[in-house]
């Protein structure tokens, strides 16, 4: 299989909502997410994207900014491949791409959250190389 590795155009932005859903169980409506995502756009963000042929079957958000303790960072967001591609290495070949996107627009590090119930994602993580820095909190205001 040939699949093809890509930034996603921002006028595009709505095709990932499909797969972001599923990610996280539905839990925002359609029109949440479009909105979120157009502003999204106009931000430090990029959306890579993962295609069999014209099947969009993966997604990658990008953030990119500096840190004052890594510097250049960028941090993927709402990874997700679909289900009845998984297990096969595409995985690693999506993070290998995004690893020398990254690098080539001239950022340093990585880093990343991931939900503290997605064991795959750990395990997948922990074998690119990733340590754990700290926690994750949220509060809504």
């Amino acid at each position: 299989m040939a699949f093809n590795f890509k930034i996603l155009e921002k006028e595009k932005i709505d095709l990932i909502v499909p797969l972001v859903q599923k990610l996280n169980g539905n839990k925002d409506s359609d029109a949440v997410l479009k909105q979120r995502f157009s502003e999204m756009i106009t931000q430090n963000y990029e959306c890579a994207v993962i295609y069999d042929d014209e099947k969009l079957i993966g997604v990658c958000g990008l953030w990119f900014c500096t840190r004052h303790y890594s510097g250049k960072s960028v941090e993927p967001d709402h990874v997700y491949i679909d289900d009845s591609y998984r297990g096969k290495g595409l995985g690693k070949q999506f993070f290998t791409w995004i690893y020398n996107y990254s690098k080539a627009k001239g950022f340093e590090a990585m880093e990343l959250n991931t939900y503290v119930t997605n064991a795959a994602s750990h395990k997948f993580y922990f074998n690119e190389g990733f340590k754990i820095l700290g926690y994750h909190f949220l509060k809504k205001l």
